[in-house]
């Protein structure tokens, strides 16, 4: 089979049609530095809590301006990777697990106020989450760690009816501690993250009669659960506490769409 010349003067025409169109983008020196940097301190090169280079420093190990040294220790300190402040050098931050979750704070609020369901949706992430905690709190709390779960819950009564606000401040306390009892930074930095979230919203929740009340009887169930180590009857009576919870939460005569500050939630 032969090809004609017409043929063949085509065929590279063709091959450059099917071509897939991969601009090339120019990069700003500022992302350089800012890749540069960021590997820099990911290696090891800048150890948590060591300074970085002074600007000029950088200007003259990079090559490159002020303005792009500058926009990209910005971008780093914007993520939590190394605190600027006035007068000295930068230094490499050293990040706990509430700093990185602390990160996405006004991005979880859009969320939960921009996007149908992901209110409901992170109730239930949150019901799942506790329900695993108490098991931790239940298998492995000790004597102080009962100690301060007594001592919240005890915060907590002596608030009934007299302050909303320290009541509620005692009930979260209360869940962060069981938390806490696990001994992992992360889980716990999750669980004040999820709290303090629905907070925005929990605050129009109306308190119905006797709601308190019965907050505190279902926290007394989970802390003599903890207390016996039962992981079952912890787990389930987190269980029926959160659903209760949810439940008043999605009442059609409960106000929760507007986030404002803390004054009327009891989970």
């Amino acid at each position: 089979m032969t090809i004609s010349a017409k043929e063949e003067a085509a065929a590279p025409a063709r091959r450059r049609d099917t071509l897939p169109v991969r601009k090339i983008v120019r990069r700003k020196l500022s992302d350089e530095v800012f890749d540069r940097l960021l590997k820099e301190i990911e290696t090891g090169l800048y150890a948590p809590n060591a300074h970085i280079p002074s600007e000029r420093e950088l200007m003259a190990a990079y090559g490159v301006g002020r303005p792009a040294i500058r926009e990209a220790m910005q971008r780093l300190e914007k993520l939590g990777l190394i605190v600027i402040t006035h007068g000295e050098r930068a230094r490499v931050s050293q990040p706990t697990a509430a700093d990185v979750i602390g990160q996405i704070e006004h991005s979880a609020r859009h969320i939960l106020m921009t996007q149908p369901g992901s209110l409901s949706q992170l109730q239930d992430a949150r019901i799942f989450f506790e329900i695993g905690m108490v098991r931790e709190a239940a298998r492995l709390a000790d004597a102080q760690d009962i100690v301060r779960l007594e001592a919240a819950l005890a915060t907590q009564a002596a608030f009934l009816d007299k302050d909303s606000g320290r009541f509620v401040a005692a009930d979260m306390d209360f869940h962060t501690t069981i938390a806490a009892i696990s001994r992992n930074g992360v889980l716990e930095a999750v669980s004040r993250a999820m709290l303090h979230w629905l907070s925005q919203f929990h605050a129009s929740l109306l308190l119905w009669k006797g709601h308190e009340t019965v907050t505190l009887e279902e926290h007394r169930i989970i802390l003599n659960a903890i207390i016996a180590h039962d992981e079952d009857a912890a787990a389930e009576g987190m269980r029926t506490h959160l659903m209760r919870s949810r439940g008043l939460f999605l009442s059609p005569t409960a106000q929760v769409f507007a986030p404002s500050p803390i004054s009327n939630m009891t989970a």
